[in-house]
């Protein structure tokens, strides 16, 4: 056996022996449904993987003195709340087709979109207004960019679909309702996760500059930009083990400790190390500022060339 496929077959049973511990926390309202099998690349721990070569670069580019901002919170900021929100739905949601700027790379299908649906930023918010569905009746997700409701209907930037069963990505070169091409909802860092104790995923994050690539799992760039000193869409980030988080408030050290073990993944262009997460009333927004202590210089770049991609 190569040492690549050695590496491979150990990283994959390290995910299976882990799957039990993975995503341990019930979805709200959905708890049939499971956030991707336990050895997609979400789920899978990355604390024992090697520090990438080029990780020196890839935070300084990213910004090395730059603080961790958890873009995510309790209450309202500019007419809407602190986060991306999510609604769960059922097989009795009215479902409707939407019409996309982005419509050969969007799915087209008919979309669950509840009455009060909610939308990222708020029914007037002029940002990227994502909305997110997960179906209990099917553990299917859905998610919109830029959702509008306008007198022909429903519209928005670009539309994607997974089965929350299925590690099949998104076809190559194909955006989502997130730059990378990537689900956001497994992303998001969760309350009801946080209160029991364990974020048992990777989170998502944002960078000012990328680079014209991604890698796994990423499917899409948003950059004109070839620059090798720029980061690509799927870069894989952790917080250094030396970090002591051991002083930081009950719900920072929960974020803090996924950080360790599941890293964050590079999904956007934004501010540098914005952290998703959904909003909600019981976020201590004290607790979560805590984070800016740390900076970019705190973060590595793991290599996860080792990391079995489906199908191959």
């Amino acid at each position: 056996m190569s040492r690549r496929a050695l590496a491979v077959a150990v990283v994959a049973a390290f995910a299976l022996l882990a799957g039990s511990a993975t995503r341990a926390t019930p979805l709200p309202n959905a708890p049939g449904c499971k956030i991707f099998p336990a050895d997609n690349p979400w789920n899978t721990p990355v604390d024992t993987l090697p520090v990438a070569k080029n990780s020196a670069a890839m935070i300084k580019a990213i910004g090395r003195g730059a603080p961790l901002h958890p873009d995510f919170g309790s209450g309202m900021w500019d007419g809407g709340p602190i986060g991306i929100p999510f609604d769960v739905v059922t097989s009795a949601t009215p479902t409707y087709r939407v019409r996309f700027a982005y419509a050969d790379e969007s799915d087209r299908v008919r979309y669950p979109i509840p009455k009060n649906v909610h939308i990222e930023g708020g029914p007037r918010s002029s940002g990227d207004r994502h909305a997110l569905l997960v179906d209990k009746s099917t553990c299917r997700l859905y998610e919109l960019y830029d959702l509008r409701h306008t007198s022909r209907g429903w519209k928005a930037g670009s539309g994607a679909t997974w089965s929350l069963s299925s590690d099949k990505l998104r076809p190559a070169g194909w955006t989502s309702a997130d730059a990378a091409g990537l689900p956001i909802f497994p992303g998001l860092a969760r309350w009801d996760e946080v209160a029991s104790g364990t974020i048992d995923h990777a989170l998502r994050f944002t960078a000012p500059k990328t680079r014209r690539a991604y890698v796994y799992p990423a499917r899409h760039f948003a950059s004109d930009s070839t620059s090798s000193s720029l980061p690509p869409m799927g870069l894989r980030v952790r917080l250094k083990a030396s970090v002591d988080i051991s002083k930081f408030p009950p719900q920072a050290r929960v974020v803090l400790q996924a950080l360790k073990t599941y890293g964050m993944i590079l999904a956007d262009n934004g501010s540098p190390w914005y952290v998703s997460g959904a909003p909600n009333a019981h976020w201590s927004n004290d607790n979560l500022h805590s984070l800016s202590q740390l900076t970019g210089a705190d973060f590595e770049v793991v290599d996860t060339s080792s990391l079995p991609e489906p199908g191959k």
